[in-house]
């Protein structure tokens, strides 16, 4: 179906929500946020081996390679007992792997919102309203800052403005209120949050006694720039790029702001009048930590969003995993899975 009747038969449910993938990203600028642009755009030179590893795995996926590398450390012992350094080396590679993607996004990221069309920005915000302007919930997979600058991006040259529902759980520290950032507000008080970044972001930063967000407005200074600046002195944005989903969900587990919105999504997904809509995700099993909590949910509706021709192979991968999540309801909560044109949705303009 088309995204309009997707979204016209998701309103006999009481709330939608948004889970968002990289394909959000890539629609808006494939030559970036793409994993091969990024691929193309890394410095190795620090871990040249790590080039073989995709390579020799036919990929240019960071988290399929950083997922090889760290599966390899654990089972080289049983087959070079002398192995032990090279395994130490994996592990190294793969945490260097993490920081050259951060380092890669915020390096090849747009500086500043004006470098995308303001056109763009607009479609978004309608695309979004389907959801925030209806009592809703975005969780997003991606790090980059395109949806916070969306979210931002409340300047509409017109009659009618599309209101958006903002509140990400971020608000001034008690301690410093003039500080040029803004901390997160713990569980209590991030309670009504409807913005919901699931592996984190590049202007999340975790300083150890609080989560901090870096803002335009408080330090006059393009986000990007800030985190290149961290970046550059050794302090990295809070991001979840580990290997495997059990690793993603040890990580979120152990961060008080991601495991709020992973608790987000499972309060949610056991509602039994909501329903979910999914862009941008192929449903790969590195995410079954979020998926799982869908698969396991009351609602009884799921649209998926399919880019392309949908007998092609990677959509029928992705057809066969929705439905795999339905085959995983009790009985007494079933799931339909309904699948939508992508490119119809116009998430950033026709």
């Amino acid at each position: 179906m088309t995204f309009d009747q997707a979204i016209a038969d998701s309103a006999q449910f009481s709330k939608r929500h948004l889970l968002l993938g990289n394909g959000f990203s890539i629609a808006c600028r494939a030559d970036i946020f793409h994993y091969g642009s990024l691929f193309g755009q890394a410095d190795f030179s620090a871990v040249p081996e790590v080039e073989a590893v995709f390579q020799s795995l036919g990929t240019e996926d960071f988290e399929v390679a950083i997922r090889a590398l760290e599966s390899a450390s654990r089972i080289l012992p049983a087959y070079v007992p002398t192995g032990a350094a090279a395994g130490a080396k994996m592990v190294q590679h793969a945490a260097a792997l993490k920081e050259i993607l951060v380092a890669t996004i915020a390096g090849n990221h747009p500086n500043i919102p004006p470098d995308i069309p303001d056109d763009k920005f607009w479609a978004c915000r309608r695309f979004l309203a389907n959801f925030l302007a209806q009592d809703g919930q975005v969780f997003t997979l991606n790090y980059d800052l395109l949806l916070y600058w969306t979210l931002m991006h409340d300047d509409m040259p017109f009659d009618a403005p599309i209101p958006l529902a903002t509140n990400d759980g971020f608000g001034n520290d008690e301690d410093e209120p003039d500080a040029d950032y803004v901390v997160w507000q713990g569980e209590t008080g991030a309670h009504n949050a409807k913005i919901h970044f699931l592996h984190g972001a590049l202007h999340l930063f975790d300083s150890g006694t609080e989560l901090k967000k870096y803002t335009w407005i408080r330090k006059g200074k393009p986000l990007v720039e800030q985190a290149r600046e961290a970046i550059n002195a050794n302090a990295y944005p809070l991001f979840v790029a580990e290997g495997t989903s059990a690793q993603k969900k040890t990580k979120i587990r152990h961060n008080a702001y991601l495991y709020q919105g992973f608790k987000q999504l499972t309060a949610n997904a056991v509602q039994g009048r909501h329903c979910f809509f999914i862009f941008g995700h192929s449903l790969a099993a590195n995410d079954d930590h979020i998926l799982v909590r869908l698969a396991r949910g009351r609602f009884p509706k799921l649209y998926v969003g399919i880019y392309g021709d949908p007998t092609a192979p990677e959509n029928r991968q992705i057809m066969s995993r929705a439905s795999a999540l339905a085959h995983q309801r009790h009985d007494r909560w079933p799931l339909d899975v309904s699948f939508y044109d992508a490119v119809s949705a116009n998430v950033w303009g026709a």
